[in-house]
């Protein structure tokens, strides 16, 4: 949270239309793309509510809602894995997310890859591509 600890969606004035401009899905959901800013390599795929997406603008660092979990997740905030908000974007459709991020460690999935996105077609299936670090 802020450090004023003040709510972010009231706290802001610019973020009011922000965040009407989205279109979130029935659950007040939306799925946020998070991309490396310097290669343009594609880490990650999470979901944002209207919190997580005002946290992320005040913190400029990534947080995202767990569906599993049903709460905010600051993404690193166990491992240390943050991601460091440099700019974001609203799809065409309004109804995406695309967050231009610095990884720190190298590492976006929980899996210990610097991707979530690791798994190849083959013949047989899917194959990995990458091995953790």
């Amino acid at each position: 949270m802020a450090a004023t600890g003040a709510d972010p969606m009231t706290s802001h004035p610019d973020f009011a239309p922000l965040l009407t401009a989205v279109h979130w899905n029935a659950d007040g959901l939306v799925p946020a793309i998070a991309q490396d800013a310097g290669s343009g390599a594609v880490l990650m795929l999470a979901w944002m509510n209207r919190e997580a997406l005002a946290l992320t603008l005040v913190e400029r660092r990534a947080v995202y809602w767990s569906r599993s979990r049903q709460k905010l997740w600051r993404k690193g905030e166990e491992s240390g894995h943050v991601q460091h908000l440099r700019d974001i974007r609203l799809d065409c459709d309004g109804d995406t997310l695309l967050l231009l991020v610095e990884q720190v460690g190298g590492i976006a999935c929980h899996t210990g890859r610097p991707t979530c996105f690791f798994n190849g077609p083959t013949e047989g299936g899917w194959r990995i591509l990458e091995e953790p670090r």
